[in-house]
């Protein structure tokens, strides 16, 4: 399964949906390999893993809060759905599409 492309994230938080853009590509030794960016900000990803259909990977963003996000989503197609985790707060909600084009 591919995962590599451009995905458009929708997160809801508890202080509201936020929009953000993944960019996954395959590097040379077969690891994946990210960026995201919205609110501002291009944040590199780490940890990128693919296990059959889920996905997973970590990031750190400053805006609109400083924290630590873990996402684990399963990916059907040009689809994804999950979540995403900041320390103890509770899990937020993450669905996405692959842009086409």
């Amino acid at each position: 399964m591919s995962v590599e492309g451009t995905w458009d994230l929708n997160i809801s938080t508890p202080i509201g949906r936020i929009k953000a853009v993944t960019d996954l590509r395959a590097a040379e030794d077969g690891s994946l390999t990210g960026t995201a960016h919205g609110t501002g900000e291009h944040l590199p990803l780490r940890d990128v893993a693919l296990d059959g259909s889920r996905l997973t990977w970590k990031q750190s963003i400053t805006k609109p809060l400083r924290l630590n996000l873990s996402f684990a989503v399963t990916v059907d197609g040009d689809t994804l759905s999950g979540t995403s985790r900041a320390g103890r707060l509770p899990a937020s909600k993450v669905t996405g599409r692959r842009r086409t084009s």
